[in-house]
C-alpha cells in the first residue's frame, strides 16, 4: 500500500513539474517565440505562455486557435499585451484556458470565441483584466468566468460567472442543454452594462447581484428553478416599450421562481409606465424595490414594501445612486450592507457590493473577482467562500 501511493504521489509531481513557461517577445528578443501562435503550436497542456507588452504599442496581429489547455499572462507587470486577431477556442472535455491582461484593440471584429459545444464533458474559460472587442461562448457545456474586463461589445456565455466588468451588454444565452451538466448557477455580480443584463437559457438557475444596468430581462429559465435579481441599480435615460425589470417565459412555457429585491430603479417613460413586467408562467416576488417612478406592475406579482416616487439621483458616467435607497433594503441581518448598516437598495448595498469589485486599486493591483460573507452565524459550519487574481 505505502508503495503504491509513493508512486502515486511520484507521478503527480512529475506531472506538476512538467508544465512549461513559453515567452513570447517582438522579433523574439532573448531566443524567444515571436508570435503567440507559434508558441500555442510549441507548448503542451497546463503550459503557461508569457507574453511581453511590444514597447511601441503594436500588436501581434494574428488569429489564434487554442487547442489546448493553457495560461497566457503578461511579461509585463500591470501592463496588457496586444493581439489584433481573432481568438478561437477550441473546447475539449475538461480543458480549461485562462486569459490574462489581453488587449484586443478597438475593433470590433475580433472577439473571443467557442468553435462549438464540448463533447463528454466541459471546457473552462477565464477571461481576467482584459479589455476585449467581444466575448462569445455560448455554446453547450462550457463555463466562461469574466472578470474585470472592459468589453466594447457584449459578454454571451452559456454557463459560469461573470464579475467586475464593464460591457455593452452581459447575457447567460443558450438554446441547447448541457449534455453534462455545470454544478454551479450562473451568477452575474457587480457589473456596468449600458444595454442590460439578461437570462435566456434554462439549464441553471440565475443570480444577478449589485450590478449597475439599464435593465434586468428574463425570456427563459430553468423549469422549476429558484432565481434572484438582488441590489442592482437599474438606470434607463431613454423611453422603452418594457419595463425595466421584464420577464417573459410564454414562449418557454416554464414554472419557476425569481425574487426581486432591494433594487434601486429609474426610467424614462416611454411606450410603459411599469416598472416590473411578469408575462408567462414565473413565480415572481417583488420585495424592497424603489422606483423613482410611481410604482406600477403587470401581471402576476407577489409584492410587499416596494415604493415608488423616490427621490433618488443615478450618474450612469461615474456608476452612483444616492437619496432615498439608503437604508431603503430589507432591513433583515442578512442583506446588512458591508459596514453593518441596513441594506440600501442599489448596486452598493449588501454583502455582494459593488465596492468589492471596483475599488480603488493603486494601479491595478491585484482585486476580488467573488466573494460570498455570511452576516450571521447561528449554529454548524462557517464556509467563506471567495477568489481573486493578480492583474
Amino acid at each position: 500500500m505505502k508503495k503504491l501511493l509513493l508512486i502515486a504521489i511520484a507521478g503527480l509531481f512529475s506531472t506538476v513539474a512538467s508544465a512549461a513557461d513559453l515567452y513570447v517577445r517582438n522579433a523574439g528578443a532573448g531566443g524567444a517565440y515571436s508570435t503567440v501562435g507559434a508558441a500555442i503550436t510549441a507548448a503542451s497542456n497546463g503550459d503557461r505562455i508569457i507574453i511581453q507588452p511590444k514597447t511601441n504599442g503594436s500588436a501581434y496581429v494574428e488569429n489564434l486557435t487554442i487547442n489546448k489547455s493553457l495560461t497566457f499572462v503578461s511579461e509585463t507587470n500591470y501592463n496588457r499585451y496586444f493581439i489584433q486577431g481573432t481568438i478561437t477556442i477550441n473546447p475539449a472535455a475538461g480543458r480549461v484556458v485562462t486569459i490574462s491582461s489581453l488587449f484586443s484593440g478597438n475593433f470590433t471584429i475580433y472577439n473571443v470565441i467557442v468553435s462549438g459545444p464540448t463533447v463528454n464533458g466541459r471546457t473552462t474559460i477565464n477571461l481576467f483584466n482584459c479589455n476585449l472587442n467581444g466575448v462569445s461562448t455560448n455554446e453547450a457545456n462550457v463555463t466562461t468566468n469574466v472578470s474585470g474586463c472592459t468589453v466594447r461589445g457584449g459578454i454571451s456565455f452559456s454557463h459560469g460567472r461573470c464579475t467586475g466588468n464593464v460591457a455593452q451588454g452581459i447575457g447567460a444565452y443558450s438554446f441547447a442543454t448541457d449534455s453534462v451538466p455545470a454544478t454551479t448557477d450562473i451568477e452575474i455580480f457587480g457589473n456596468a452594462s449600458s444595454f442590460g443584463v439578461s437570462n435566456q437559457q434554462s439549464n441553471y438557475s440565475f443570480k444577478f447581484y449589485n450590478n449597475f444596468c439599464s435593465g434586468l430581462y428574463v425570456y427563459a429559465m430553468k423549469s422549476g428553478s429558484s432565481n434572484e435579481m438582488i441590489n442592482n441599480t437599474v438606470y434607463n435615460p431613454n423611453g422603452g416599450d418594457i419595463a425595466p425589470i421584464y420577464i417573459d417565459v410564454a414562449n418557454a412555457q416554464t414554472t419557476g421562481n425569481i425574487a426581486i429585491m432591494n433594487n434601486a430603479v429609474s426610467f424614462v417613460v416611454g411606450q410603459t409606465t411599469t416598472c416590473i413586467q411578469n408575462y408567462g408562467l414565473a413565480t415572481v416576488t417583488a420585495t424592497y424595490n424603489v422606483f423613482t417612478n410611481a410604482f406600477v406592475t403587470s401581471g402576476t406579482i407577489t409584492q410587499s414594501n416596494n415604493s415608488g416616487a423616490v427621490n433618488m439621483n443615478f450618474n450612469n458616467v461615474d456608476y452612483t445612486v444616492t437619496g432615498g435607497n439608503v437604508n431603503a433594503g430589507n432591513p433583515a441581518t442578512a442583506y446588512t450592507d458591508l459596514d453593518l448598516t441596513r441594506n440600501d437598495a442599489g448596486h452598493y448595498g449588501g454583502s455582494n457590493s459593488w465596492a468589492n469589485y471596483f475599488p480603488i486599486d493603486s494601479g491595478g493591483r491585484p482585486q476580488v473577482n467573488y466573494l460570498v460573507t455570511p452576516r450571521s452565524i447561528s449554529s454548524g459550519t462557517l464556509n467563506v467562500t471567495g477568489s481573486g487574481y493578480s492583474k
